[in-house]
C-alpha cells in the first residue's frame, strides 16, 4: 500500500511527455552525440556487410 501517489505522479510526468508539443532540441542531441550537420547515418558504414549492401543497390554480381 502507499504507492498510489507515486503511480499518479509516474503517470502525470508520462503524460506531460507523450503529449507536450515537441520541445526537443535537435541541434543539442546531434552535438551531444558528436554526429555532424553534414555527415548521414549510414556515411562511416565499412566491412563485408556495407560492400554486400552498396552492391545489391547498384545491382551488382550474383553470388
Amino acid at each position: 500500500m502507499g504507492r498510489g501517489r507515486a503511480k499518479a505522479k509516474q503517470t502525470k510526468v508520462a503524460r506531460k511527455l507523450k503529449y507536450s508539443g515537441g520541445g526537443t532540441d535537435l541541434e543539442r542531441l546531434r552535438r551531444e552525440m558528436g554526429v555532424g550537420a553534414g555527415v548521414s547515418a549510414g556515411a562511416g558504414d565499412t566491412g563485408p556487410a556495407a560492400d554486400d549492401a552498396a552492391e545489391r543497390a547498384e545491382g551488382g554480381t550474383e553470388r
